[in-house]
């Protein structure tokens, strides 16, 4: 029986821009999200991938840290967050901060992951204190803390500009900012499921500035909620734009939506497919960008190694004891080692490489 092959002259014009290395629009992207050509999407964003890393894949020993979960916001997608006095709301102090961190240390860890809650009732001085806190005890370890939402709180309850904040944060031992608080960077998107959190102007304001200064930084979608296609290439869009400005994002991290209950059907998760087709668009999308992370958090192992023939070249590290995605419908382990890391990449014919935050190469495998 003979395969017939349809021809889509939209995906050759689409296919020789990537090709000649020409901006894709937010049209094309649109075209993208629509077509059931995904294998053909996956393929062009390998080939841009593979010109970028090679068959390299990287991947970080770190340690995820929640100092707080009691948090001002309301946001429709959060359940991690408490209000003061609720029951399981916590705030870690110096003294139990090193003692979490104690009891998961070992000496390969090379980076602390640090996003908690925008609490209230303590002031900018404790969010200091614990970068300090942890640059004094381990100071061989990148401290990647606080989101541009946070960085935005702090300046509220400060005074501060987020300018002097970021200075502030700097002088403590703050090595870079994480990609999270963006969700989706459209107002009508914010005004619906982060309210109270920084708008699309301050979020890409606190990176710009943080670039400004000197840090390199991370990016992140949260996809798969109220967002329309659309929106989240206008938030690539808009990521790329400050890229081509400060070239300060060191790697764009797309994020499934996880529901609020770990029993969620089947149908209030992100499907494969989609999840596949948005990690290929924003390497294809992204031109600037030198990485695209599949976050095994929330797709899960299999289609994290999956996501490295559709563009990715990270799938991130091993956490050790990740909360924000679990306090919802994460179904994934809360950590995986090293051993599992690396298999997981070779297992995709590809060559793991151990980096830092600033994916210097520590060791390949």
């Amino acid at each position: 029986m003979a395969v017939t092959l349809t021809k889509d002259t939209r995906m050759e014009e689409i296919a020789a821009k990537v090709q000649t290395g020409e901006r894709l629009s937010i049209e094309d992207g649109l075209y993208l999200y629509d077509t059931t050509d995904l294998l053909t999407i996956g393929q062009l964003a390998d080939q841009v991938n593979k010109q970028k890393s090679g068959d390299n894949v990287y991947f970080i020993e770190n340690m995820y840290i929640n100092p707080t979960n009691v948090c001002e916001a309301n946001c429709g997608f959060c359940g991690f967050k408490r209000k003061p006095g609720q029951e399981g709301a916590y705030t870690m102090h110096e003294e139990e901060l090193l003692e979490y961190v104690e009891k998961r240390w070992n000496d390969n860890i090379q980076e602390f992951h640090i996003v908690g809650g925008h609490n209230v009732e303590v002031g900018f001085e404790y969010y200091l204190n614990t970068v300090r806190t942890l640059k004094k005890h381990y100071p061989q370890a990148a401290v990647k803390a606080y989101t541009a939402a946070e960085i935005e709180f702090f300046a509220r309850i400060s005074g501060l500009s987020m300018r002097e904040v970021l200075q502030e944060l700097m002088k403590a031992g703050l090595d870079t900012l994480p990609g999270g608080g963006a969700e989706i960077l459209t107002e009508r998107y914010r005004a619906k499921m982060s309210p109270e959190k920084a708008s699309t102007y301050e979020w890409l304001e606190a990176h710009e500035t943080a670039h400004n200064l000197g840090m390199k930084t991370h990016a992140t979608m949260l996809y798969g909620s109220i967002d329309t296609f659309e929106e989240r290439l206008i938030h690539m869009d808009r990521l790329r734009q400050l890229q081509d400005k400060t070239n300060g994002f060191m790697v764009f991290i797309p994020l499934a939506m996880q529901p609020r209950k770990l029993n969620a059907g089947w149908h209030q998760r992100t499907s494969p497919y989609d999840d596949m087709r948005t990690v290929a668009i924003s390497r294809l999308m992204l031109d600037n960008f030198d990485h695209i992370k599949a976050y095994w958090i929330n797709i899960g192992a299999q289609l994290t190694q999956m996501a490295l023939t559709f563009g990715s070249d990270d799938i991130h590290g091993t956490l050790i004891e990740e909360r924000i995605s679990h306090s919802v419908g994460a179904l994934t382990s809360q950590g995986l080692t090293r051993k599992e890391l690396i298999h997981l990449i070779k297992a995709a014919n590809k060559q793991p490489v151990e980096r830092d935050t600033f994916y210097n190469r520590i060791k390949t495998y």
